[in-house]
């Protein structure tokens, strides 16, 4: 257990696994007037995390080659955390000049580089209510994303946090990884398996019962009203027309989206898309396979489990 702070502040802090439709709901709460939801933002890395911010900003702001790009392929690896940390950033609509005042503010206040996990937690508690208070806004939050699972340490971070785990049928995510991001996601259905009980299986285990609401992507898109109703009830905020019209508000992800890969599909309407993917972009032994591994965890969330027997792919 890492050492922490307990901050009085209240975010919304949303996971899932990667593809599970964590972007779309953090943009469709974004668009309630007394919510500010920004995107994931990794602050694990780099070990000097704030003289690595600090200097990442002066190197995009004077378009330093570098730095130019939005993937590890195009950035300098040594420099790759520390952009990473200002793009997200940016995504969340801080300015430059923003971010590094809360940088500086927190190395000041701590009186090192932003080195410890309670440090860098101590920042993204800054940002948040730095974006919260400039938004007039009552509550902001962020994508916790597969560090949902650890959401025992991060409710003691925030013990007045709420958490939104948004999951989706497994087979779908892994036949999203596997057609629309090949270069980072997953490569097999097993891995795919495998990566998604990570993240599924154990929140729900460790999460103080009055502050973590499981969502289904799936009810998300096609039954959109009644699952956003119960979201906002259980963040104590009232209901607003705006989260039903996300694509209409303006979101600092669109306007810099930097490469995001569910940039594009999160600016649309609420739409039930592919559900169901799976069954046309995975063999019958890619689903048996991650039935195999998986299958239990499909049945608790309520996706019928169909195996079909292994064939050859």
């Amino acid at each position: 257990m890492p050492e922490v702070y307990s901050f009085s502040s209240s975010p919304v802090l949303l996971g899932g696994e990667n593809r599970s439709g964590t972007t779309l709901l953090s943009v469709v709460l974004d668009s309630h007037s007394e919510l500010v939801i920004g995107p994931e933002i990794d602050f694990l890395d780099p070990p000097n995390l704030g003289p690595r911010i600090l200097r990442s900003i002066d190197l995009l702001a004077a378009h330093d080659t570098k730095v130019t790009g939005i993937s590890k392929s195009t950035i300098d690896p040594f420099w790759f955390d520390g952009v990473h940390f200002v793009v997200q950033c940016r995504r969340f609509g801080l300015e430059f000049d923003d971010l590094r005042e809360l940088v500086t503010k927190v190395m000041d206040e701590v009186k090192n580089d932003i080195i410890s996990f309670a440090d860098r937690c101590r920042l993204i508690n800054e940002i948040g209510e730095f974006c919260k208070a400039r938004a007039g806004a009552s509550r902001w939050g962020l994508k916790l994303q597969r560090k949902i699972a650890q959401i025992d340490t991060y409710a003691q971070v925030w013990p007045r946090a709420h958490f939104v785990h948004i999951v989706r049928d497994g087979r779908d995510i892994a036949a999203s990884h596997l057609k629309t991001v090949p270069d980072w996601g997953y490569r097999t259905a097993a891995e795919a398996a495998l990566g998604w009980l990570e993240v599924v299986s154990r929140a729900h285990c460790s999460a103080p019962a009055d502050r973590y609401l499981e969502v289904r992507y799936e009810d998300l898109v096609s039954h959109s009203r009644p699952t956003l109703t119960g979201i906002l009830d259980y963040l104590g905020v009232p209901w607003d027309e705006a989260v039903l019209r996300h694509a209409e508000h303006e979101h600092a992800l669109f306007e810099r989206p930097y490469g995001h890969p569910a940039a594009e599909s999160a600016g649309k309407p609420l739409h039930a898309g592919r559900l169901g993917r799976h069954a046309q972009d995975l063999t019958r032994a890619e689903i048996a396979e991650f039935e195999r591994i998986a299958g239990d965890e499909l049945v608790r969330l309520g996706y019928l489990s169909m195996t079909l027997p292994a064939v050859d792919a």
